[in-house]
C-alpha cells in the first residue's frame, strides 16, 4: 500500500514494468518515523533520499547562535533530503526531522546507483524531479529578494494551503525568514482587510 502513491507519482514521468517495480521495491525501504525524529542530521552524511507517503517533515539549518532556518517542508508525495550531502556523500548542511508521525520510502545512495543501472528510466525520472526542485528553489530565492514578507506569506498560503494548517506558526515564520511576532502582525493585517 505504501508504494502505491510513489508508483503513481513516478507514472506521471515514466512508465515502469512489473519487473522494474519489483526491482525498485527491492532497493528501497519503508520507514516509519516519530514526531521530532531525525531522518538526516546537520554535519552527518545524509544517507537517504525520502519520499513522503504520510506525514510532514522539514529541512532546516541550525546557525552558530542556535537559530533554525527552515528551507523546506515536505508533505505527502513530496521528496526531502539534504541533496548536496546525499549526492556527494559529504557532511550535511541541513537537518531533516518529522513534524508529524510520518511514513517514508527511503532510497539509500548506493541502492539508488544500482537502481539507475538496472532501471535506466528511473535515472530520467530523478533528473526530471531534481530539475523541478531546482526551478522551485530559484523562484523562492527570487521571491526572498524581490517581495516583502507580507507578499511572501500570501504566496506561501496560496501555494501550500494544507501546510499552514499542519505546521506551527513559528516554523512558517522561519521558512519566510521573519520573526513569529512579525508573522502575527502580517496575519492580523490580512484578517482585517
Amino acid at each position: 500500500m505504501a508504494y502505491e502513491s510513489l508508483l503513481q507519482y513516478i507514472d506521471e514521468y515514466v512508465s515502469l514494468t512489473d519487473e522494474e517495480v519489483e526491482i525498485l521495491k527491492s532497493l528501497t525501504r519503508i520507514k516509519e518515523v516519530r514526531k521530532r525524529q531525525f531522518v538526516a542530521e546537520q554535519d552527518e552524511i545524509c544517507r537517504y533520499e525520502n519520499f513522503v507517503v504520510e506525514g510532514c517533515l522539514r529541512s532546516y539549518h541550525l546557525d552558530e547562535e542556535g537559530n533554525e532556518h527552515i528551507i523546506q517542508f515536505a508533505v505527502e508525495n513530496w521528496w526531502i533530503a539534504d541533496m548536496q550531502s546525499f549526492l556527494t556523500q559529504s557532511p550535511a548542511h541541513f537537518s531533516v526531522d518529522a513534524i508529524e508521525p510520518s511514513v517514508l520510502i527511503q532510497f539509500k545512495y548506493e541502492d539508488l546507483q544500482t537502481l539507475y543501472a538496472n532501471v535506466p528510466k528511473l535515472e530520467r525520472f530523478f533528473r526530471l524531479i531534481v530539475q523541478r526542485a531546482y526551478i522551485a528553489s530559484q523562484k523562492r530565492i527570487v521571491a526572498s529578494y524581490s517581495k516583502d514578507a507580507g507578499k511572501r506569506y500570501i504566496d506561501f498560503r496560496n501555494q501550500y494551503p494544507d501546510i499552514e494548517k499542519r505546521v506551527p506558526q513559528y516554523m512558517i515564520a522561519s521558512y519566510l525568514g521573519i520573526s513569529p511576532e512579525f508573522l502575527s502582525k502580517i496575519r492580523r493585517r490580512i484578517a482585517q482587510q
